[in-house]
């Protein structure tokens, strides 16, 4: 893999990941735009390639959010040893609970299915019609809730639709915002929230798949890129959800979708 590509794979990776218009779909589809899937030294080295752009913006997450996730784990720890209850240690097991079965029906899913729905026609088809879902749910949904009063429920349900982003062109944060507002949480609390529980699976995923890992100049280099990136991208939408939509993020599903469909009937 040359350098260039792995940074234009980082930048994809970052924007993509943390906004919820599925990054999984863009690093199957521009490389395939590009004609870099052509070249079989190409896919033997994004092999796991995937899965360490992904690391950037966990760590990217975790950075950003670090004194949340120490407060929030303090609070579990105590819910559990000293039986104090907070507000963050009661978050803290909500996140855990929730990351369980959207884990565990996600990594099934993934492990009989892999590969067989990474088409771009697929892809196309879930833009698109996450991105009309998306549009429907965030305009009629009403916005009752924040982060702190978010219930058992809700967070188990936001959990479990996490199952769906086996899907490439589905999107993690895609269908937890969905599901989140869906439920009444306001958007800034349901991208907070989306980012948050998106670290668990991530993690597993990445120690999961490290022995494919080649540590190399563009590996460092496109983990490096989609940190960066995926920092900004977190202040970005945090900010812009406390008075915009999710309808910007909806049309470009459609328009990609309908993109990628067009190349297709284009003889791509």
């Amino acid at each position: 893999m040359e350098i260039y590509q792995s940074i234009i794979l980082g930048v994809v990776q970052g924007l993509t990941e943390l906004l919820p218009i599925s990054s999984s779909a863009h690093l199957a589809i521009i490389p395939w735009m590009f004609g870099w899937t052509q070249n079989p030294e190409f896919n033997v080295a994004f092999e796991g390639f995937d899965v360490a752009l992904h690391f950037g913006t966990l760590l990217a997450i975790g950075i950003y959010f670090f004194k949340d996730w120490l407060i929030l784990i303090k609070g579990g720890f105590e819910q559990v040893v000293k039986k104090k209850k907070t507000t963050e240690g009661k978050m803290f097991w909500y996140i855990v609970l929730a990351t369980i079965p959207g884990g565990i029906i996600g990594f099934i899913l993934d492990k009989f299915l892999e590969g067989t729905l990474s088409t771009p026609l697929i892809i196309a088809i879930a833009l698109i019609v996450m991105g009309i879902l998306l549009y429907i749910v965030d305009k009629k949904a009403k916005s009752v809730t924040d982060f702190e009063n978010m219930t058992l429920k809700q967070t188990f349900l936001i959990g479990l639709s996490q199952a769906l982003a086996f899907i490439p062109g589905v999107s993690r944060s895609g269908v937890t915002m969905t599901t989140a507002r869906m439920l009444g949480v306001k958007r800034e609390s349901a991208a907070r929230y989306s980012f948050m529980l998106s670290a668990p699976i991530v993690l597993a995923a990445t120690i999961f798949k490290a022995k494919d890992f080649v540590f190399n100049l563009p590996f460092f280099i496109g983990v490096f890129t989609s940190f960066i990136v995926g920092i900004f991208v977190i202040q970005f939408l945090l900010n812009y959800l406390k008075k915009g939509s999710f309808k910007g993020f909806a049309i470009y599903r459609v328009i990609f979708g309908l993109v990628i469909i067009g190349l297709l009937l284009a003889g791509k």
